[in-house]
Parts: C-alpha cells; structure tokens; sequence
C-alpha cells in the first residue's frame, strides 16, 4: 500500500491526487458535501434549509479533508515556485 496520495503541485501550495485513494479520496469528499447539503436542505436557488448548518458540516468536512491530504502528501506542503525547488 502506498503511503503517499498526493505530490504537491509545482507551483504554488498545494496537493493533487496521483494514486487512486488518492482519487477516490477526493470523490468521497465531495458526495460528502452533497449529502450534507442533501440533509441540511440547503438550497442555492431557493432560500431554504439551514446554512449555518450546512456550513458548519463543510468547515468541519473540509478540516478533515486538509489534514488527510497534508499528511499523505510526498514532500509535504509548502509554497513552490516549479523548477526552483
């Protein structure tokens, strides 16, 4: 099993899936937040549900997800200006 999920981007800071949990990480992540939206009843055309509901499930969905990626990321996270490094 491969520990590392993600290489960081060449420029700039952050990650991109390069194995397929890495993949199927990300994807997970966002059903996940079309659940959350599904069960808060959130609505960007109507104005119904609970936002602050919705939105306190995202911060505390995206958290989650940062960490994950930050710590299966090869080389960590860090500002990166491509072939500079």
């Amino acid at each position: 099993m491969n520990r590392y999920w993600f290489r960081p981007h060449r420029y700039g800071l952050g990650a991109t899936p390069k194995t397929w949990e890495g993949w199927a990480f990300s994807a997970a992540y966002i059903v996940s937040l079309l659940v959350g939206a599904y069960l808060t009843g959130a609505s960007v055309l109507a104005n119904t549900g609970q936002p602050l509901s919705f939105i306190a499930y995202t911060v505390v969905a995206t958290t989650i997800f940062l960490v994950i990626c930050w710590r299966t990321t090869e080389g960590g996270w860090r500002w990166r200006w491509g072939d500079k490094d």
